[in-house]
């Protein structure tokens, strides 16, 4: 598979990431490095991990991992979306959201590289250089997930309170699109 195929694949699996990032930074009352940069780190090294995992379950599990991902995806989005609009509306303490941030950075790291799972089955059938794609896919999305932060950031700061409802719905929708595509409600 050529680098120009590989680099299209990562575009492609990085999108959801980049969007959560931009809801990330949406949420942030100050853009920070240090918090962009562990957003491109969550993002990045689960969508280069699931590949992996995809990869070395090969064929075995390909038709439950592709039955029950869209499910799991939606689920997870909703939860932390429906969360981001209730905080927006209530007003909770500092300590509180930063105890919970590693668990929703886990959670949303999760969500958004179900679909790498299935790739990573495809890159085993292709014979794929595991190593070489997951280096792509993971620079790549850490590339787009650092950048919308600060895209988010840009536009979250002058409207904190309606970006964290924004972006707690834009969550929700993805979620949503995901769930129905997978359905063949809606085509890719």
């Amino acid at each position: 598979m050529s680098f120009i195929t590989i680099l299209s694949i990562a575009i492609a699996l990085s999108m959801d990431s980049f969007s959560v990032s931009i809801c990330k930074g949406l949420t942030t009352k100050k853009f920070s490095v240090k918090t962009a940069i562990l957003c491109g780190l969550w993002f990045g090294c689960f969508q280069a991990l699931m590949p992996i995992i995809g990869y070395f379950l090969g064929v075995q599990f390909e038709s439950l991992i592709t039955s029950i991902d869209h499910w799991i995806a939606f689920g997870l989005l909703f939860l932390i979306g429906v969360n981001m609009i209730r905080e927006a509306f209530g007003e909770e303490n500092d300590q509180n959201t930063s105890n919970n941030d590693a668990k929703t950075m886990f959670l949303l790291a999760i969500a958004t590289s179900i679909d790498a799972l299935a790739v990573g089955v495809t890159f085993a059938f292709l014979q794929v250089m595991i190593w070489k794609a997951i280096f792509i896919i993971g620079v790549t999305t850490f590339i787009f997930s650092f950048c919308g932060v600060a895209i988010g950031n840009f536009f979250g700061s002058k409207y904190s309170k309606p970006a964290s409802i924004i972006g707690g719905v834009i969550l929700i929708l993805i979620g949503t699109k995901i769930l129905l595509e997978h359905l063949g409600f809606l085509s890719y």
